[in-house]
Parts: structure tokens; sequence; C-alpha cells
């Protein structure tokens, strides 16, 4: 077969974006992913839109952020424990089933006209439960998929390019589809492309790791994982900087309809634009880890990114103009990926295979458990001094982690050598 026209040959090339595509497990993982993920943002558009339309309050909009992603800060260390004892793939069609279910029961409620603000809390909470477990069994489950490991970075940043493809693909959708429809349309079609993840899942043929019993009881071996990361230097920086980032930057997400209707002076397709704005710094980020060969500038570009990330931010909070702010954005969203996306793959790189999935676990938990108590912080905080101001001090605190790590650099590079990386 001519060479240009043989498509294994290009995915089987070292420094190709998608060269982890080549394991049919994940290959399969990639594509049912493709296809659900953007109804995951089609909903969170919805539900943000729809909050605010019951409520006129930036607060309710940080309090349902906080009831959404609460359960990942208590459960999702437990599930790291239960993910270095369990069938990761049985799991995940349990949380993907869950998630689909309450997708379908929002979207039934919204239909009928018999939606109350009460009904998206639990609605949140329940899917938040069921996020809670999903994340640290999927990390963990991505060297089922991937079993050589040279291969894992690459699909480390091939599972940011997905999310961030849907960040991209789904908001403009899900403001398009609230004009036509409304939000009960949004969360329909979010339970239905649940079914793609699932019907790939099912259709794995995966070795599942040998599960070596411990002996302990839960809290013992939570309480190793815990000893472990912190006594890690480099991944307790890394966690460190994880969390910081988390508790001051990423609530960012839950004000965009204010700044779509109050600031821009915009609807929902404003608001899907902007969300859109951010995925497509997010998927270029993603696609520019996914191409990089090795990780020796892995730390450098971890400190470069949390500094664009902070600039864009903070920048931003104080444009009125439309096209302004979706450049910002832009540039908050390819530092936010690429700096969470980089301190992941690093942490997976040098983590002991015995605590894989209480590690990765601690990371969930240090950006989808420490977002919600920031979401609720910068909520109250913006209830007085506003949601400009408020953003602004978050973008500058985000400077200041970055210059936190900066000085850790010499510390991780000094890790990565003797783990010859």
């Amino acid at each position: 077969m001519n060479r240009f026209t043989d498509i294994s040959s290009y995915l089987n090339r070292p420094g190709f974006a998608f060269r982890s595509l080549r394991h049919r497990n994940y290959r399969y993982y990639f594509f049912g992913q493709l296809i659900s993920l953007p109804g995951t943002w089609i909903q969170n558009i919805a539900l943000g839109w729809l909050v605010y339309k019951l409520t006129d309050s930036a607060f309710m909009l940080g309090a349902v952020g906080f009831a959404g992603q609460i359960p990942a800060l208590l459960l999702t260390p437990v599930a790291g424990v239960y993910a270095d004892r369990t069938n990761r793939r049985k799991i995940l069609i349990i949380t993907q089933s869950v998630s689909m279910l309450v997708a379908f029961s929002v979207s039934v409620l919204i239909f009928s006209g018999t939606v109350e603000i009460w009904h998206i809390v639990a609605a949140a909470i329940l899917n938040g439960i069921s996020i809670a477990f999903d994340t640290p069994y999927r990390h963990a489950f991505l060297v089922e998929m991937v079993t050589e490991k040279k291969d894992l970075p690459n699909a480390i940043a091939l599972n940011s390019t997905l999310f961030n493809t849907a960040r991209f693909i789904g908001p403009p959708v899900g403001g398009l589809l609230i004009a036509l429809g409304g939000e009960g349309l949004c969360f329909l079609v979010n339970g239905f492309s649940f079914l793609a993840v699932i019907g790939t899942l099912l259709a794995m043929n995966v070795k599942a790791t040998a599960i070596v019993a411990s002996g302990k009881s839960i809290f013992s071996d939570l309480l190793s994982g815990l000893k472990y990361a912190w006594g890690n230097r480099p991944i307790r920086v890394l966690l460190l900087m994880v969390i910081t980032t988390s508790f001051t930057g990423l609530p960012y997400q839950v004000f965009m309809p204010v700044f779509a209707r109050e600031v821009l002076g915009g609807d929902a397709q404003t608001l899907g634009l902007l969300t859109g704005a951010i995925g497509a710094g997010a998927l270029t980020g993603a696609f520019f880890l996914a191409s990089r060969k090795g990780l020796s500038e892995i730390p450098r570009i971890v400190y470069i990114s949390a500094t664009m990330f902070g600039i864009g931010l903070a920048a931003f909070s104080h444009s009125t103009s439309f096209w302004l702010s979706m450049g910002l954005l832009l540039v908050a969203g390819f530092g936010m990926v690429v700096e969470f996306a980089s301190s992941n793959t690093l942490l997976q790189t040098m983590v002991d295979d015995r605590m894989r999935g209480r590690v990765v676990a601690l990371y969930s938990m240090s950006f989808m458990g420490i977002t919600p108590l920031g979401s609720l912080t910068l909520g109250s905080v913006a209830e007085t001094a506003g949601v400009q101001n408020t953003l602004l001090i978050s973008g500058l605190l985000c400077l200041l982690a970055s210059l936190f790590f900066l000085r850790k650099i010499p510390l991780i590079r000094n890790a990565m050598k003797s783990a010859g990386l």
C-alpha cells in the first residue's frame, strides 16, 4: 500500500498527535467520548442559563456549581481507593448510566413545566456523585486501554483534546438548542449521548489489571495514598498548584451567564459563544500537548500556561467588548487546559502503579472537589464586590500561584531525571 494512503503508518509515527489510537480499546473509548462529551457541554450551558433564568442570582450560580462538584471533594478520594481494588470498566458503565438517567429526568421536569430550583440542585448533587466515582476510575482505566507506557502521555493529552473539542462544539450548539426548543431539549440530547460511551465500554476486550488485595481497610488504604502523595515532594507541589488554581481560577466558568447577559448585553447564544471561545483555546492547548514528543519541557509549560490563564482571566474580567472578551477567553482556555493536562501527565508518569488510583483521585479531587468551594466563596464575594472585580482578584491570585510554581521547577526536573523521564 502507498505509504501516503496507509493510515496505520501515520498512527505509528512516534511524534504524531494521534498515535495512542493504535490501541484498539482506547480507539473505541475515544470515539465513544467524542460523541458523548459534547452532550455534557450542551447540558452545562442549559443548566447555567436555567438557574440564572429562575433566580437572577450570581450566588445561586455559585451554589449550584457547589452542589454539583462538592461530592468530588467528599467521595473522590474514597473512589480512588476502590479504583485500585475493583473492576474499572464495570463501574464506569454504572456511572455513565446514572448520569444518563439524571439527564433524562431533568428533561422531563422541564418539558412538563414543573421544574424548580431545588430539582436542579438535587440533580446536580446526584450527577456530582456519579462523576466523583467516574473520574478516578476513568483516569486509572487508561492504563488498561493503553498498554504501552510510552503512549500514555499522548493518551492523556488526547483525553484533554476530547474534552475540549466538546467544550468548543457543545456550548454554541447548546445556545442554539435553547433558542429552538428550550433547556429541556439540551438535557434530552445529553441523555441520548451517553449511549455512545456505554456502548463502546461494553464492546471493549480489556485485560483488567490484576487486583491485589492489600488486606487493609478502606481508611488505611486512603491514608497510605495521602501519605504517599504528601511525602513525594514533586507530587505534593503539583497537587498544591492544581488546588490553588482550582479554588481561585476555575469558578470563573459559573459566572459566564452574568457576563453574557449583564456585562455584554447578550442572550443564551452569547453565552454559548463565550463558552465556546474557552473551548477553542482549550482545544488548541490540548492539540499542542498531544503533538509533543518528550516530557523534558513539561514543568516549564505548566508555569507558562498558568501565567497565561491568570493574565487572560484578569483582563477578561473588565472587558466590555464581545470580540475582545472572546479573544481573552481563548487565551484563558488555552492556559487552563495546558496547565491541568500537563500536571496530570507529570503525575501519571511519576506515580507508582500501586498508588495510581489514589493519586489520580487526589488530582481529580484537587480540581473537581476544590472548585465548588471556590464557586461558593467567589459567589458570595460577587454579591457585594460584583463579578468583574471578583474575577480580577481571581486572575491575580492565579498569577501569584504561577510564580510559586516557577521556584519549584528545578525540584520537579530532578525528580523526572531520577525516574528516567
